[in-house]
Protein backbone atom coordinates (compact mmCIF):
# COMPACT_ATOMS: atom_id res chain seq x y z
CA UNK A 1 0.00 0.00 0.00
CA UNK A 2 1.27 3.45 -0.78
CA UNK A 3 1.80 6.17 1.77
CA UNK A 4 -1.56 7.64 0.89
CA UNK A 5 -3.42 4.91 2.76
CA UNK A 6 -1.06 4.18 5.59
CA UNK A 7 0.19 7.58 6.75
CA UNK A 8 -1.25 8.56 10.13
CA UNK A 9 -1.32 12.20 8.97
CA UNK A 10 -3.93 11.46 6.33
CA UNK A 11 -7.55 10.93 7.31
CA UNK A 12 -8.80 7.58 6.15
CA UNK A 13 -11.76 8.07 3.80
CA UNK A 14 -14.74 5.77 3.72
CA UNK A 15 -14.50 3.34 0.78
CA UNK A 16 -17.25 1.41 -1.01
CA UNK A 17 -17.08 -0.81 -4.06
CA UNK A 18 -18.67 -3.34 -6.35
CA UNK A 19 -17.82 -5.99 -8.90
CA UNK A 20 -18.16 -5.31 -12.61
CA UNK A 21 -17.44 -7.42 -15.68
CA UNK A 22 -13.81 -8.51 -15.42
CA UNK A 23 -13.12 -5.74 -12.96
CA UNK A 24 -13.89 -3.83 -9.78
CA UNK A 25 -15.14 -0.33 -9.03
CA UNK A 26 -14.13 1.53 -5.88
CA UNK A 27 -15.37 4.88 -4.68
CA UNK A 28 -14.65 7.31 -1.89
CA UNK A 29 -16.43 10.54 -0.97
CA UNK A 30 -14.54 12.55 -3.60
CA UNK A 31 -13.01 9.99 -5.95
CA UNK A 32 -14.13 7.13 -8.16
CA UNK A 33 -12.21 4.48 -10.11
CA UNK A 34 -12.98 1.39 -12.18
CA UNK A 35 -10.24 -1.09 -13.10
CA UNK A 36 -10.83 -3.76 -15.73
CA UNK A 37 -8.49 -6.60 -16.69
CA UNK A 38 -8.24 -6.80 -20.48
CA UNK A 39 -7.78 -10.03 -22.44
CA UNK A 40 -4.07 -9.26 -22.92
CA UNK A 41 -3.58 -9.05 -19.15
CA UNK A 42 -3.23 -5.26 -19.00
CA UNK A 43 -5.27 -3.07 -16.66
CA UNK A 44 -7.40 -0.19 -17.89
CA UNK A 45 -8.25 2.39 -15.25
CA UNK A 46 -11.08 4.88 -15.53
CA UNK A 47 -10.95 7.37 -12.69
CA UNK A 48 -12.28 10.81 -11.91
CA UNK A 49 -13.01 13.15 -9.09
CA UNK A 50 -16.41 13.45 -7.47
CA UNK A 51 -18.28 16.61 -6.54
CA UNK A 52 -17.63 17.78 -3.00
CA UNK A 53 -19.83 15.76 -0.65
CA UNK A 54 -23.18 17.43 -0.22
CA UNK A 55 -24.40 18.57 3.16
CA UNK A 56 -27.86 18.71 4.65
CA UNK A 57 -30.55 16.24 3.68
CA UNK A 58 -28.31 13.27 2.66
CA UNK A 59 -27.18 13.10 6.30
CA UNK A 60 -30.68 12.97 7.71
CA UNK A 61 -31.62 9.53 9.06
CA UNK A 62 -33.94 7.62 6.71
CA UNK A 63 -33.51 10.19 3.90
CA UNK A 64 -29.83 9.33 3.51
CA UNK A 65 -30.70 5.69 2.82
CA UNK A 66 -32.78 6.52 -0.25
CA UNK A 67 -30.18 9.05 -1.46
CA UNK A 68 -27.40 6.52 -1.01
CA UNK A 69 -29.31 3.84 -2.90
CA UNK A 70 -30.06 6.10 -5.86
CA UNK A 71 -26.48 7.33 -6.07
CA UNK A 72 -25.07 3.81 -5.72
CA UNK A 73 -27.23 2.65 -8.62
CA UNK A 74 -26.18 5.62 -10.78
CA UNK A 75 -22.51 5.00 -10.14
CA UNK A 76 -23.01 1.28 -10.59
CA UNK A 77 -24.61 1.81 -13.99
CA UNK A 78 -21.71 4.01 -15.04
CA UNK A 79 -19.21 1.36 -13.98
CA UNK A 80 -21.05 -1.56 -15.57
CA UNK A 81 -21.41 0.28 -18.90
CA UNK A 82 -17.68 0.99 -18.94
CA UNK A 83 -16.76 -2.61 -18.17
CA UNK A 84 -19.39 -3.99 -20.59
CA UNK A 85 -17.99 -1.89 -23.44
CA UNK A 86 -14.50 -3.24 -22.82
CA UNK A 87 -15.75 -6.79 -22.34
CA UNK A 88 -17.68 -6.74 -25.62
CA UNK A 89 -14.78 -5.07 -27.45
CA UNK A 90 -12.39 -7.80 -26.29
CA UNK A 91 -14.87 -10.52 -27.27
CA UNK A 92 -15.38 -9.02 -30.72
CA UNK A 93 -11.63 -8.75 -31.24
CA UNK A 94 -11.16 -12.36 -30.14
CA UNK A 95 -14.00 -13.57 -32.37
CA UNK A 96 -12.65 -11.58 -35.31
CA UNK A 97 -9.28 -13.30 -34.94
CA UNK A 98 -10.93 -16.72 -34.71
CA UNK A 99 -13.65 -15.82 -37.24
CA UNK A 100 -16.26 -17.18 -34.85
CA UNK A 101 -19.89 -16.04 -34.62
CA UNK A 102 -20.57 -12.98 -32.45
CA UNK A 103 -22.15 -13.49 -29.07
CA UNK A 104 -25.71 -12.25 -28.53
CA UNK A 105 -26.04 -8.97 -26.66
CA UNK A 106 -28.24 -5.92 -26.49
CA UNK A 107 -30.25 -3.93 -24.00
CA UNK A 108 -31.69 -6.93 -22.13
CA UNK A 109 -28.26 -8.54 -21.67
CA UNK A 110 -26.80 -5.29 -20.33
CA UNK A 111 -29.80 -4.79 -18.04
CA UNK A 112 -29.42 -8.25 -16.51
CA UNK A 113 -25.74 -7.58 -15.84
CA UNK A 114 -26.51 -4.19 -14.34
CA UNK A 115 -29.28 -5.67 -12.19
CA UNK A 116 -26.94 -8.33 -10.83
CA UNK A 117 -24.18 -5.85 -10.06
CA UNK A 118 -26.66 -3.56 -8.32
CA UNK A 119 -27.94 -6.44 -6.20
CA UNK A 120 -24.40 -7.43 -5.27
CA UNK A 121 -23.28 -4.01 -4.24
CA UNK A 122 -26.02 -1.70 -3.06
CA UNK A 123 -25.32 -0.69 0.53
CA UNK A 124 -21.53 -0.63 0.05
CA UNK A 125 -21.56 2.96 -1.13
CA UNK A 126 -19.73 5.95 0.17
CA UNK A 127 -22.15 8.39 1.81
CA UNK A 128 -22.37 11.68 -0.03
CA UNK A 129 -20.88 10.30 -3.26
CA UNK A 130 -22.88 11.74 -6.12
CA UNK A 131 -22.87 11.25 -9.85
CA UNK A 132 -21.23 14.14 -11.70
CA UNK A 133 -23.57 16.93 -12.67
CA UNK A 134 -24.45 16.86 -16.32
CA UNK A 135 -23.18 13.31 -16.80
CA UNK A 136 -24.59 11.86 -20.00
CA UNK A 137 -25.53 8.26 -20.51
CA UNK A 138 -24.63 6.46 -23.67
CA UNK A 139 -27.32 5.73 -26.19
CA UNK A 140 -29.54 3.04 -24.73
CA UNK A 141 -28.54 3.82 -21.14
CA UNK A 142 -32.02 5.10 -20.32
CA UNK A 143 -33.60 1.98 -21.79
CA UNK A 144 -31.26 -0.22 -19.76
CA UNK A 145 -32.18 1.65 -16.58
CA UNK A 146 -35.88 1.30 -17.33
CA UNK A 147 -35.59 -2.43 -18.00
CA UNK A 148 -33.59 -2.84 -14.79
CA UNK A 149 -36.28 -1.04 -12.78
CA UNK A 150 -38.99 -3.22 -14.31
CA UNK A 151 -36.99 -6.36 -13.53
CA UNK A 152 -36.42 -5.34 -9.91
CA UNK A 153 -40.08 -4.52 -9.28
CA UNK A 154 -41.28 -7.54 -11.23
CA UNK A 155 -38.95 -10.09 -9.67
CA UNK A 156 -38.91 -8.91 -6.07
CA UNK A 157 -42.30 -7.23 -5.60
CA UNK A 158 -44.87 -8.46 -8.10
CA UNK A 159 -43.73 -12.09 -8.48
CA UNK A 160 -43.69 -12.91 -4.72
CA UNK A 161 -47.17 -11.45 -4.31
CA UNK A 162 -48.43 -13.39 -7.33
CA UNK A 163 -46.89 -16.60 -5.96
CA UNK A 164 -48.61 -16.00 -2.61
CA UNK A 165 -51.95 -15.48 -4.34
CA UNK A 166 -51.44 -18.76 -6.22
CA UNK A 167 -50.65 -20.71 -3.05
CA UNK A 168 -53.56 -19.11 -1.22
CA UNK A 169 -55.93 -20.19 -3.97
CA UNK A 170 -54.44 -23.65 -4.56
CA UNK A 171 -54.48 -24.59 -0.87
CA UNK A 172 -57.75 -22.78 -0.17
CA UNK A 173 -56.19 -20.95 2.76
CA UNK A 174 -58.71 -18.14 2.69
CA UNK A 175 -56.12 -15.47 3.55
CA UNK A 176 -56.90 -11.87 2.76
CA UNK A 177 -54.36 -10.16 0.54
CA UNK A 178 -53.34 -7.72 3.30
CA UNK A 179 -53.37 -10.16 6.22
CA UNK A 180 -50.20 -10.92 8.28
CA UNK A 181 -50.27 -14.54 7.10
CA UNK A 182 -50.29 -13.46 3.48
CA UNK A 183 -47.38 -11.07 4.10
CA UNK A 184 -45.34 -13.81 5.77
CA UNK A 185 -45.82 -16.10 2.76
CA UNK A 186 -44.93 -13.23 0.42
CA UNK A 187 -41.73 -12.59 2.37
CA UNK A 188 -40.84 -16.27 2.16
CA UNK A 189 -41.22 -16.18 -1.62
CA UNK A 190 -39.08 -13.04 -1.82
CA UNK A 191 -36.22 -14.85 -0.11
CA UNK A 192 -36.72 -17.95 -2.27
CA UNK A 193 -36.62 -15.85 -5.44
CA UNK A 194 -33.50 -13.95 -4.36
CA UNK A 195 -31.60 -17.11 -3.42
CA UNK A 196 -32.76 -19.02 -6.54
CA UNK A 197 -31.78 -16.12 -8.78
CA UNK A 198 -28.27 -15.98 -7.29
CA UNK A 199 -27.83 -19.77 -7.45
CA UNK A 200 -28.82 -19.70 -11.12
CA UNK A 201 -26.36 -16.91 -11.93
CA UNK A 202 -23.57 -18.74 -10.10
CA UNK A 203 -23.81 -21.50 -12.72
CA UNK A 204 -23.23 -19.05 -15.61
CA UNK A 205 -19.46 -18.71 -16.30
CA UNK A 206 -19.47 -14.92 -16.83
CA UNK A 207 -21.43 -14.29 -13.66
CA UNK A 208 -19.38 -16.83 -11.72
CA UNK A 209 -16.30 -14.75 -12.54
CA UNK A 210 -18.17 -11.64 -11.43
CA UNK A 211 -18.83 -13.35 -8.10
CA UNK A 212 -15.07 -13.94 -7.82
CA UNK A 213 -14.43 -10.24 -8.39
CA UNK A 214 -17.11 -9.58 -5.77
CA UNK A 215 -15.09 -11.67 -3.33
CA UNK A 216 -11.92 -9.80 -4.32
CA UNK A 217 -13.64 -6.47 -3.64
CA UNK A 218 -14.63 -7.60 -0.15
CA UNK A 219 -11.16 -8.92 0.66
CA UNK A 220 -9.57 -5.64 -0.47
CA UNK A 221 -11.93 -3.43 1.54
CA UNK A 222 -11.43 -5.65 4.60
CA UNK A 223 -7.65 -5.23 4.21
CA UNK A 224 -8.08 -1.46 4.02
CA UNK A 225 -10.40 -1.37 7.03
CA UNK A 226 -7.86 -3.41 9.01
CA UNK A 227 -5.32 -0.65 8.19
CA UNK A 228 -3.00 -3.16 6.55
CA UNK A 229 -0.81 -2.62 3.53
CA UNK A 230 -2.66 -3.19 0.25
CA UNK A 231 -0.69 -6.18 -0.97
CA UNK A 232 -1.70 -9.67 -2.04
CA UNK A 233 -0.25 -11.36 1.03
CA UNK A 234 -2.51 -9.31 3.32
CA UNK A 235 -5.63 -9.56 1.18
CA UNK A 236 -5.54 -13.32 0.43
CA UNK A 237 -6.44 -14.58 3.94
CA UNK A 238 -9.32 -12.13 4.37
CA UNK A 239 -12.87 -13.43 4.21
CA UNK A 240 -15.03 -12.87 1.16
CA UNK A 241 -17.94 -11.93 3.47
CA UNK A 242 -18.62 -8.32 4.43
CA UNK A 243 -21.37 -6.85 6.64
CA UNK A 244 -22.11 -3.94 4.26
CA UNK A 245 -22.55 -6.12 1.18
CA UNK A 246 -25.51 -5.48 -1.12
CA UNK A 247 -26.48 -9.14 -0.87
CA UNK A 248 -26.97 -8.72 2.87
CA UNK A 249 -28.88 -5.52 2.18
CA UNK A 250 -31.20 -7.35 -0.19
CA UNK A 251 -31.93 -10.10 2.35
CA UNK A 252 -32.60 -7.47 4.99
CA UNK A 253 -34.96 -5.60 2.64
CA UNK A 254 -37.01 -8.78 2.28
CA UNK A 255 -37.14 -9.27 6.05
CA UNK A 256 -37.97 -5.63 6.79
CA UNK A 257 -40.69 -5.63 4.14
CA UNK A 258 -42.37 -8.57 5.91
CA UNK A 259 -42.45 -6.60 9.16
CA UNK A 260 -43.57 -3.34 7.56
CA UNK A 261 -46.43 -4.80 5.52
CA UNK A 262 -47.52 -7.05 8.38
CA UNK A 263 -47.91 -3.94 10.53
CA UNK A 264 -49.47 -1.57 7.98
CA UNK A 265 -51.09 -4.02 5.56
CA UNK A 266 -54.36 -4.17 7.45
CA UNK A 267 -54.51 -0.38 7.72
CA UNK A 268 -54.33 0.20 3.96
CA UNK A 269 -57.60 0.63 2.03
CA UNK A 270 -59.31 -2.66 1.13
CA UNK A 271 -60.99 -3.02 -2.25
CA UNK A 272 -63.13 -6.10 -1.42
CA UNK A 273 -64.03 -6.38 -5.09
CA UNK A 274 -64.68 -10.11 -4.95
CA UNK A 275 -61.88 -10.63 -7.46
CA UNK A 276 -58.57 -11.90 -6.09
CA UNK A 277 -56.75 -10.51 -9.14
CA UNK A 278 -58.17 -7.02 -8.62
CA UNK A 279 -57.48 -7.06 -4.87
CA UNK A 280 -53.87 -8.17 -5.44
CA UNK A 281 -53.34 -5.51 -8.10
CA UNK A 282 -54.64 -2.75 -5.84
CA UNK A 283 -52.49 -3.92 -2.91
CA UNK A 284 -49.44 -4.10 -5.21
CA UNK A 285 -50.00 -0.47 -6.23
CA UNK A 286 -50.54 0.55 -2.60
CA UNK A 287 -47.21 -1.02 -1.60
CA UNK A 288 -45.09 0.84 -4.15
CA UNK A 289 -44.93 4.17 -2.25
CA UNK A 290 -43.62 2.31 0.80
CA UNK A 291 -40.58 0.88 -1.01
CA UNK A 292 -38.42 3.97 -0.28
CA UNK A 293 -39.43 3.72 3.38
CA UNK A 294 -38.35 0.08 3.51
CA UNK A 295 -35.05 0.93 1.81
CA UNK A 296 -34.46 3.76 4.28
CA UNK A 297 -35.21 1.59 7.32
CA UNK A 298 -33.00 -1.20 6.02
CA UNK A 299 -30.15 1.22 5.36
CA UNK A 300 -30.25 2.45 8.97
CA UNK A 301 -30.48 -1.08 10.36
CA UNK A 302 -27.54 -2.23 8.26
CA UNK A 303 -25.46 0.74 9.45
CA UNK A 304 -26.10 -0.27 13.06
CA UNK A 305 -25.33 -3.92 12.38
CA UNK A 306 -22.12 -3.10 10.48
CA UNK A 307 -20.87 -0.93 13.34
CA UNK A 308 -21.91 -2.92 16.38
CA UNK A 309 -22.53 -6.52 15.34
CA UNK A 310 -19.30 -7.54 13.61
CA UNK A 311 -17.88 -9.20 16.74
CA UNK A 312 -19.29 -11.05 19.70
CA UNK A 313 -22.66 -12.79 20.00
CA UNK A 314 -24.47 -10.03 18.05
CA UNK A 315 -22.61 -11.20 14.94
CA UNK A 316 -25.31 -13.86 14.65
CA UNK A 317 -27.61 -11.11 13.35
CA UNK A 318 -25.42 -10.86 10.23
CA UNK A 319 -25.53 -14.56 9.39
CA UNK A 320 -28.68 -14.55 7.22
CA UNK A 321 -26.92 -12.14 4.89
CA UNK A 322 -23.60 -13.99 5.18
CA UNK A 323 -25.26 -17.26 4.15
CA UNK A 324 -26.50 -15.67 0.91
CA UNK A 325 -23.11 -14.00 0.41
CA UNK A 326 -21.64 -17.49 0.32
CA UNK A 327 -23.52 -17.79 -2.99
CA UNK A 328 -22.63 -14.37 -4.42
CA UNK A 329 -18.95 -14.34 -3.46
CA UNK A 330 -16.37 -16.88 -4.62
CA UNK A 331 -12.71 -17.09 -3.64
CA UNK A 332 -10.79 -15.04 -6.24
CA UNK A 333 -7.45 -15.88 -7.79
CA UNK A 334 -4.48 -13.55 -7.49
CA UNK A 335 -5.09 -11.86 -10.85
CA UNK A 336 -8.61 -10.90 -9.76
CA UNK A 337 -7.41 -9.79 -6.35
CA UNK A 338 -4.85 -7.56 -8.08
CA UNK A 339 -7.67 -5.81 -9.96
CA UNK A 340 -9.50 -5.00 -6.71
CA UNK A 341 -6.30 -3.78 -5.07
CA UNK A 342 -5.56 -1.66 -8.15
CA UNK A 343 -9.03 -0.07 -8.03
CA UNK A 344 -8.59 0.89 -4.39
CA UNK A 345 -5.08 2.24 -5.01
CA UNK A 346 -6.39 4.40 -7.87
CA UNK A 347 -9.25 5.72 -5.75
CA UNK A 348 -7.04 6.53 -2.76
CA UNK A 349 -4.42 8.22 -4.94
CA UNK A 350 -6.78 11.04 -5.89
CA UNK A 351 -8.76 11.00 -2.64
CA UNK A 352 -5.76 11.71 -0.41
CA UNK A 353 -3.91 14.21 -2.59
CA UNK A 354 -2.83 17.49 -0.97
CA UNK A 355 -4.69 19.29 -3.75
CA UNK A 356 -6.95 16.64 -5.27
CA UNK A 357 -8.51 17.42 -8.61
CA UNK A 358 -12.30 17.66 -8.47
CA UNK A 359 -12.54 17.30 -12.24
CA UNK A 360 -15.53 15.03 -12.86
CA UNK A 361 -14.58 14.20 -16.44
CA UNK A 362 -13.40 10.56 -16.55
CA UNK A 363 -9.78 9.89 -17.46
CA UNK A 364 -8.65 6.52 -18.85
CA UNK A 365 -5.13 5.21 -18.47
CA UNK A 366 -3.72 1.75 -19.27
CA UNK A 367 -1.06 -0.09 -17.31
CA UNK A 368 0.74 -3.14 -18.73
CA UNK A 369 0.59 -4.91 -15.37
CA UNK A 370 -0.51 -4.57 -11.78
CA UNK A 371 3.09 -3.95 -10.71
CA UNK A 372 3.24 -0.91 -13.00
CA UNK A 373 0.06 0.52 -11.49
CA UNK A 374 1.25 -0.20 -7.95
CA UNK A 375 4.53 1.60 -8.65
CA UNK A 376 2.68 4.67 -9.96
CA UNK A 377 0.42 4.75 -6.90
CA UNK A 378 3.37 4.67 -4.50
CA UNK A 379 4.11 8.35 -5.16
CA UNK A 380 1.81 10.64 -3.29
CA UNK A 381 0.28 13.46 -5.38
CA UNK A 382 1.04 16.96 -4.09
CA UNK A 383 -0.23 20.47 -4.68
CA UNK A 384 2.09 20.95 -7.66
CA UNK A 385 0.50 18.02 -9.50
CA UNK A 386 -3.22 17.24 -9.80
CA UNK A 387 -4.18 14.20 -7.79
CA UNK A 388 -4.83 11.90 -10.73
CA UNK A 389 -3.28 8.51 -11.23
CA UNK A 390 -3.45 9.14 -14.98
CA UNK A 391 -1.37 12.30 -14.54
CA UNK A 392 1.13 10.41 -12.43
CA UNK A 393 1.42 7.63 -15.03
CA UNK A 394 2.06 10.16 -17.78
CA UNK A 395 4.75 12.04 -15.85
Amino acid sequence: MSAVASSPKVARPYIGGQAVLEGVMMRAPTSFAVVVRRKDGSLLVRERGMPTARVGYPKWPLVRGVVSLVESLRLGMEAIRFSSDLYIADLEAEEARSKGPPRPGGVMSSALRALTVALLSVGDGAPGAAAPPGAKDKKGGGAVGLVMLVLVVGLFVALPQAATAGVNRALNLGLEVQSPGSQAITGFFKLVIVVSYMLLLRRVPDFRRMFQFHGAEHKTISTYEAEEELVLSNARPKTTLHPRCGTTFLVMVALVSILVFTVIGGALPHLHSGSAIADNLVFFIEKLPFLPVIVALTFEIQRVFARHCTTGPLRALLWPGFLVQKITTIEPDDSQLEVALAALRATLFRETADAPSRDCEPVDVAFPSYDALAAASQLRPVAAAPGSLATQAAS
